[in-house]
């Protein structure tokens, strides 16, 4: 029997290569934004506590 065509393999490894780049790089946003909204969260509760201290 009589083996296909070769299989073009350079263009899956790149299309590979640029999928795991996009993946690597909306992790990397997600990352950076849990840590922003963090840090607001620790910011907003630090302000209400300071806040509610000069109320007493």
């Amino acid at each position: 029997m009589a083996k296909g065509p070769e299989k073009n393999t350079k263009n899956k490894a790149l299309h590979t290569k640029l999928l795991n780049r996009k993946k690597a790089k909306i992790q990397e946003e997600k990352r950076e934004r849990a840590l922003r909204l963090k840090a607001l969260v620790a910011k907003m509760n630090e302000k209400q506590r300071t806040d509610g201290a000069e109320g007493i």
